[in-house]
């Protein structure tokens, strides 16, 4: 008789393979992230990453392994416990909206037309958490690049989701923007949520972080400890574009994930 899906641990994947252009991307991997837990995934350019995130919330397709979340199949009702914020999108998109109104959209979608009762407060208490309260009613297309991120991560937890993964949020932001994005991450954590966070350096999350997983060319390197510098030369996987006068060697092999019991 099978176990009974593990409803506390918020995602489980498992052999996760992705196919793109004929090109197998990821090679079999896996994840686990408990609640109360910030996992952050690392490695060089190419090395899988974004791919593994896209996959999670089911923006591409796996051609073999096994997700789930919330100890099921990532149907409606657990697509509205997950918040998620995608790698480099522009708050704006071509719409003339305010960051109140980009941030009540992410109660929206899936079947949902119509915002909840309450919606443009708790769009500002979101904006509020994030520390840019005050530009609720500014055109996000004015809107400096740290704070469209911010506004793009108040969409993603103005729901209050149980699951909350980031691909890449501290690319091209400013380090208050980083700080503020700690500290929301921080009482989120705290209140048991889990987090996914696709990383190049830890920065201002470092004590965020409970445990790293590591990719290099679609496999899993590494799971444990985040590695000890912070620069993306400590990752396996680093694209090393310019001179060092003594590359470090590649970490040799995958390592077998496996799904906790």
């Amino acid at each position: 008789m099978a176990d009974a899906p593990d409803t506390r641990t918020p995602l489980v994947a498992s052999g996760v393979r992705v196919v793109l252009g004929g090109n197998e991307i990821l090679h079999g991997v896996g994840l686990t992230v408990r609640a109360g837990e910030a996992v952050a995934v690392m490695g060089g350019n190419g090395s899988g990453k974004s791919t593994l995130v896209r996959a999670l919330v089911g923006a591409l397709p796996t051609s073999a392994g096994e997700i789930r979340v919330f100890g099921g199949e990532r149907d409606a009702a657990a697509y509205d416990r997950i918040g998620y914020v995608p790698q480099r999108v522009t708050a704006a998109a071509g719409v003339a909206a305010d960051a109140r109104e980009v941030v009540v959209s992410g109660l929206l979608g899936r079947g949902r037309l119509l915002a909840p009762r309450r919606a443009k407060q708790r769009a500002v208490a979101a904006l509020s958490d994030l520390g840019i309260g005050w530009l609720a009613h500014r055109n996000v297309a004015t809107l400096s690049g740290g704070q469209q991120q911010r506004v793009l991560i108040a969409r993603a937890l103005v729901r209050d989701p149980d699951l909350l993964i980031l691909d890449e949020p501290m690319s091209g932001v400013d380090v208050p923007s980083q700080e503020a994005l700690a500290h929301a991450l921080e009482e989120r954590k705290a209140r048991g949520g889990a987090i996914v966070i696709v990383l190049h350096e830890l920065g201002a999350l470092a004590p965020l972080i409970d445990r790293a997983v590591v990719l290099e060319d679609g496999y899993v390197t590494h799971v444990g400890e985040p590695p000890a510098a912070l620069g993306t030369h400590a990752l396996p996987g680093h694209d090393h574009l310019h001179a060092h006068e003594d590359p470090p060697a590649p970490t040799a092999g995958p390592i077998d994930m496996g799904v906790p019991t």
